[in-house]
């Protein structure tokens, strides 16, 4: 099994908790607060590329960064709170904080009517917006007769958009590209196992060096949508 790259299955474990909680997106702090958690296994470079920038028929939007997001109900209990699920903030949400009414409240929402327990992912990359996603049995319970206090206390400014790489050079012409993305937050199997894997797969190929013979480029990077 030495020539075989077989994962430390508690490591993984430990890095998949640490990890989970984290609110990603394609730019912003929690990026990078991943990209170190993930350097302490092994080094890699990390790099900033500045707001505006074309990449091909793309452009590095604005960098978006969340402190905390709710949804009060008339009695000041929070009904939505980003605090404890960071998916019930659709993703790039712009701040707002005003007292609104249920009608106008549920045109922010967003739920699963064919999976009631589940919390949709949704994201506004390039439509500045804001909005909220709950399991539909959240939604079912809310007060439709309410109104409700909104607070989205996030940024979005010009930055930059954070990624990371690592080329391992080998012997002869071939190349092989090993990517993953991290720009999603608390979801598993969608890009987090991806850095899990990526760097434990990079600190195994770091250490078995001298038996490389081709070229690794090791590519972190957010996902283009």
């Amino acid at each position: 099994m030495d020539g075989i790259f077989v994962p430390d299955i508690q490591q993984v474990s430990n890095l998949l908790r640490e990890l989970f909680p984290i609110c990603r997106s394609i730019t912003g702090n929690g990026v990078r607060k991943t990209l170190a958690i993930l350097r302490e296994i092994t080094n890699f470079e990390i790099l900033e590329i500045p707001t505006g920038t074309i990449c091909y028929d793309w452009s590095i939007p604005k960098e978006w960064n969340v402190n905390d997001a709710y949804v009060k109900d008339q009695s000041g209990n929070k009904v939505i709170d980003f605090q404890k699920n960071n998916l019930h903030l659709k993703n790039y949400s712009i701040p707002i904080q005003k007292i609104i009414s249920f009608e106008e409240l549920e045109s922010h929402l967003d739920t699963l009517p064919d999976m009631p327990d589940a919390i949709p992912y949704r994201t506004s990359y390039y439509k500045e917006d804001w909005g909220f996603c709950i399991s539909h049995n959240q939604y079912v319970n809310l007060d439709k007769y309410a109104t409700y206090e909104v607070v989205i206390d996030t940024s979005l400014k010009n930055g930059s958009l954070t990624y990371g790489q690592k080329i391992v050079k080998g012997e002869s012409k071939f190349e092989f590209l090993i990517s993953t993305y991290c720009c999603h937050p608390s979801l598993a199997n969608d890009n987090l196992s991806g850095m899990v894997l990526w760097i434990l797969l990079l600190h195994w190929i770091k250490q078995k060096k001298e038996n490389i013979v081709i070229d690794l480029l090791l590519y972190l990077k957010q996902l283009e949508q």
